[in-house]
């Protein structure tokens, strides 16, 4: 894999497919869990180690799964993956564990990783199998933590609330308030919330496309002469 290859699967992965705000996969999680930055970043993290290793377990035995077969191999795989992520967090995160529920084990069926692994897994080799998993996984997990921050401020005025739960008892004084003596907005905390925060997210990122698609042009149009060899600003009427 070229340093280039390298660079566009990343890309690739947390920006220009990102999995929450351009393919709006998984809307299921993205929704349910981004109440705090805590909750949606430890689930979107748990994501990204079942993306990351189902892609390099995919990926050698590709070319042995009969084509019959392979989506029932591939989700018995993930579905071992996320189950020891699942007694991992069980172990030694058993408060977060408990706060995310179900939505650990439903990893199995979030159409992200069976989307990426049939896409991509299955049909090249192992780093990059790996390395898309990860980016698709880090780009879901941005979405997570950015649209989590956006509701806990507004909903509670703090950040990183509950991160007693991932990091211990020694955590508790991390927590951020950022709008003192603050009552709270019960709509960002509740499922109407997640739907508008997600939503001015979605535009966010295409106004942002817009804007570079434009100034590009406008370098372009720049730069390319026209009749005579001069730039388009010498011909304006």
């Amino acid at each position: 894999m070229t340093a280039q290859e390298f660079k566009d699967i990343l890309y690739n992965g947390v920006w220009k497919q990102n999995t929450g705000v351009v393919q709006l996969l998984g809307l299921c999680p993205i929704l349910a869990v981004s109440s705090s930055v805590v909750n949606g970043v430890s689930l979107g993290l748990a994501t990204t180690l079942v993306m990351t290793l189902s892609g390099a377990a995919i990926a050698p035995i590709r070319a042995y799964v009969p084509n019959e077969i392979r989506i029932p191999v591939f989700i018995l795989i993930i579905a071992v993956l996320v189950t020891v992520v699942q007694y991992l967090m069980n172990a030694y995160m058993y408060g977060l564990y408990v706060v995310l529920g179900i939505f650990i084990p439903l990893i199995v069926t979030n159409c992200i990783v069976l989307a990426r692994i049939e896409a991509f897994a299955s049909k090249n080799p192992v780093g990059a199998s790996a390395l898309d998993g990860m980016a698709m996984g880090l780009g879901l997990t941005a979405v997570l933590a950015v649209l989590g921050g956006i509701r806990e401020i507004i909903g509670h005025g703090t950040l990183l609330s509950g991160i007693d739960l991932a990091l211990g008892d020694v955590a508790k004084h991390w927590v951020i308030h950022v709008i003192p003596d603050y009552h709270g907005f019960l709509l960002a905390i509740l499922p109407p919330g997640a739907f508008i925060g997600l939503g001015l997210l979605i535009a966010g990122k295409n106004w942002l496309n817009l804007r570079k698609e434009r100034k590009l042009k406008g370098a372009q149009a720049v730069a390319t002469p026209i009749d005579g060899g001069c730039s388009p600003s010498l011909h304006q009427s």
